[in-house]
Formats: C-alpha cells, sequence, structure tokens
C-alpha cells in the first residue's frame, strides 16, 4: 500500500506527515491532491460512487480530467484511499485515546467516546467506507477488510480482557464487539451540529449505555467513575 500522507495545519506553512514521521512542506500538488479526495468525498457521498465520474469530479476541483491521473491512477484506487484512508484514522485516533489506560472499563469508555465522535466528525467518509465495499476490487477489498477487522479486533480485546477479569458480563465477545461499533456508527447518519445535545454529551450518553449493560449487576448502581446524565 502506498505512504499515507495527511495534512496538518501549524503556525506558518501547512505541512503534511508522511508515514516514517517526517514534516515537508505542503506543495501545490499536495493541495490539489486534497482537494481532490475532498471533491470526490463530497460527489461519492452525495450520488454514489458509481454514478459519480472522474469528469465530475475534476470540475469539482476546477481542473481537467486529464489532470487528475497526475494525482490518482484510477477512480477506484482514489475509492480505495478514501476507504482505507478513514479506517486508518480511526485506528490510529483509537490507540491514541487508549494510551496509558490499563483498566478495561476506562478502556472502553475511551474507546466508545472515541468511535462515537469519530463518526460524527467523519459522517461522509464513514457513509462511504460502509456502503461502498462492494464497489472495490481485489485486493483492495481484502485491505480494507481487514483493517476492519483490525480496529473491531482492539474492540474485541478489551472486551476479552474485561470479561477474564470480571469487569464485564457478557457471553460473546466477537457479537458484543459488533454491537458495540454497529450502535456507535449509527451516530454519522443522525447527528447534527447544531442538533439539542453536544457531541460529547451524545458521547457520554452513549458510553454510560452500553457500560451499563455490560457491568455485573452489584456494579452497575454507584460505580466508581460512572457518570451521570445531567
Amino acid at each position: 500500500m502506498p505512504a499515507k500522507t495527511s495534512t496538518r495545519k501549524r503556525s506558518g506553512s501547512p505541512v503534511t506527515k508522511n508515514q516514517g514521521g517526517g514534516a515537508v512542506p505542503v506543495t501545490r500538488g499536495t493541495r490539489t491532491a486534497e482537494a481532490i479526495t475532498q471533491a470526490a468525498v463530497e460527489l461519492f457521498w452525495r450520488h454514489g460512487y458509481e454514478a459519480t465520474t472522474l469528469r465530475e469530479v475534476a470540475a469539482e476541483v476546477g481542473i481537467q480530467v486529464g489532470s487528475l491521473y497526475n494525482h490518482i491512477p484510477s477512480k477506484e484506487e482514489l475509492l480505495f484511499s478514501i476507504m482505507s484512508g478513514v479506517i486508518e484514522d480511526l485506528i490510529t485516533e483509537l490507540e491514541k485515546r487508549l494510551e496509558g489506560i490499563e483498566d478495561p472499563v476506562e478502556q472502553l469508555r475511551a474507546a466508545i467516546e472515541c468511535h462515537v465522535m469519530f463518526h460524527a466528525d467523519r459522517a461522509r467518509e464513514v457513509f462511504i467506507g460502509n456502503s461502498e465495499l462492494r464497489s472495490l476490487s481485489e485486493p483492495n477489498r481484502t485491505a480494507v477488510v481487514r483493517l476492519r477487522d483490525r480496529y473491531e479486533g482492539i474492540i474485541a480485546n478489551i472486551l476479552r480482557q474485561g470479561s477474564g477479569s470480571g469487569a464485564f458480563d457478557l457471553h460473546d465477545v466477537k457479537l458484543t464487539a459488533y454491537a458495540v461499533v454497529s450502535v456507535g456508527t449509527q451516530v454519522s447518519n443522525w447527528y447534527h451540529e447544531n442538533g439539542r445535545l453536544s457531541l460529547p454529551k451524545i458521547a457520554e450518553v452513549y458510553t454510560d449505555l452500553i457500560l451499563e449493560g455490560l457491568l455485573p449487576r452489584p456494579k452497575r448502581s454507584g460505580r466508581p467513575g460512572a457518570r451521570k446524565s445531567r
């Protein structure tokens, strides 16, 4: 898989960070590539992958369709970069949130909060990732599935450790992991920035709701560290 780059804004000129962690100045080509990706996300989300042409993507960016091939090898590779990129970003964010946390209950709390907030913040990319797997051919399809499995595996490991230590009362680790992921993912379908509840509050409510169903019954009320919904 080609090295993935992500753009970050800092004081002064923006930079791009390559997979090895080195920072280099953002070039005009990098900005164009980012604009192509953002245009594709918008169009794939609005019309679907199959109904979107590269001519439409080029028009959205303001370049000739032939110029796209200076930045992408094909329409499918553009879709693949979006789908794999959003999952890689999610894994990176989750691993960062879990750093230094030992207790499985607090690990799961951090994981659910991360999952809910990420899916609300990146709703369009998440929608594409959930609806366009059928549009990928091999080996791209398998690569995306493996990334999904890797992410779900992190959640499953937290549940497995918590179940083994007696922190969680559950019957099937894999099924529970699917449920946790599915419940949090649905936020991307209805969340609105100007809605009744803030995103951090929604994440808190979801987290407490899921934990309430997993904690052994004697621990479900008045448990240490529990946050009551206000």
